[in-house]
């Protein structure tokens, strides 16, 4: 079981960036799925981006496609999600998640990853 822990969070105003940061721990994650989901209050758990470890693949949401990056640095047992050009309805609580066996095509099905972070709240201004 891999351990998660978010950072980055804040405010910000819109056409900001800000960079997040998932640190893990106590598993490898060679061959895992990592994804990032968002949440607003009453809203679904949202899938923004995904990176196959062994293979350096990523997905996105089409909300953020051009604007967020996600990567992985194993160095630093981190992956980052990096975003740009932020709106305002970007405005949610942002969780990392893990999953040793997932497919790619479920990357953004949040009921499917067995570890998650506490969430890191993330405020988008006008």
């Amino acid at each position: 079981q891999v351990q998660l822990v978010e950072s980055g969070g804040g405010s910000v105003q819109a056409g900001g960036s800000l960079r997040l940061s998932c640190a893990y721990s106590g598993d490898t994650i060679s061959s895992y799925l990592m994804g990032w989901f968002r949440q607003a209050p009453g809203e679904e758990r949202e899938g923004v981006a995904a990176i196959f470890i062994r293979s350096g693949s990523t997905y996105y949401a089409d909300s953020v496609k051009g604007r967020f990056t996600i990567s992985h640095d194993s160095a630093k047992n981190t992956v980052y999600l990096q975003m740009n050009s932020l709106k305002p309805e970007d405005t949610a609580m942002y969780y990392c998640a893990a999953d040793p066996s997932l497919w790619v095509g479920e990357w953004s099905r949040s009921s499917k990853y067995r570890s998650w972070g506490q969430g890191t709240q993330v405020t988008v201004s006008t």
